[in-house]
């Protein structure tokens, strides 16, 4: 591992500081800002319906390991025409002793921030886009040639490209980067990529933030009993 806690705080200065504006009012980041995020694995996922804050906190995270939230490595300039975040700006974190010298040492560092929408682009601005290839293709592409480093990799739904049998795939590069010495973040709705054998799985949501094995997660359950009886939720969905 390189980071094992990541925390921010807000000053009494600052504007944001008392009243309930975003991201402050989002219950991930207050728990981030009352007791910061501790990880303790390799891997870990970070689980949620889409407005819970998970791709708030990967964004985040990213910049403050001075990746560019568009998407791109560390030593690539900066491609988003904003600013960092409000989050990202205050973002710290306590790194593990054989990380040490990457969070502190800008030209030790190694790592990558991949979000869904924005990862090919960024990847053809670093030199690699795959030809004659489809999306998914790419993605993984991408895997195989660049992700090869030991460093801070932080993914935002990786899997939005990718068919069934090509997740399977990813979960096997994302166990190797963990094997070689790396520490993957990734932000995900699929129980496919969470059943990686000894990640760390995180749920967000209204509760904030909470642990949870994979059998516990709410998108594992809903998956379940919707292969197991579609028309039980589409009952409710399509029109007869």
């Amino acid at each position: 591992m390189i980071v094992e806690r990541a925390y921010a705080h807000l000053s009494p200065q600052n504007p944001h500081a008392e009243d309930a504006a975003w991201p402050w009012s989002v219950p991930c980041v207050r728990q981030l800002l009352e007791e910061g995020l501790r990880f303790t694995a390799p891997v870990t996922f970070l689980v949620g319906e889409n407005g819970s804050g998970k791709s708030t906190l990967v964004e985040a995270l990213a910049e403050g390991f001075g990746l560019d939230s568009y998407g791109g490595s560390h030593d690539w300039r900066y491609a988003s025409p904003r600013d960092k975040s409000a989050l990202g700006e205050l973002m710290k974190f306590d790194a593990t002793p054989r990380g040490r010298r990457m969070v502190t040492n800008w030209s030790a560092r190694k790592g990558f921030f991949l979000r869904a929408e924005t990862a090919m682009d960024a990847l053809d601005r670093e030199g690699f886009s795959p030809d004659s290839v489809s999306h998914g293709e790419g993605f993984l592409a991408a895997f195989r040639g660049k992700f090869q480093h030991p460093g801070l990799y932080v993914l935002d739904e990786p899997e939005a490209a990718l068919s069934f049998s090509s997740c399977l795939e990813l979960i096997g590069h994302i166990d190797r980067l963990a094997k070689d010495g790396s520490q993957v973040i990734c932000a995900t709705h699929s129980p496919l990529l969470t059943a990686l054998p000894d990640a760390d799985i995180i749920e967000v949501g209204e509760h904030g933030m909470r642990r949870a094995a994979w059998r516990e997660l709410g998108v594992v359950d809903h998956w379940r009993r919707y292969l197991a009886d579609p028309q039980a939720y589409l009952r409710h969905i399509v029109e007869p």
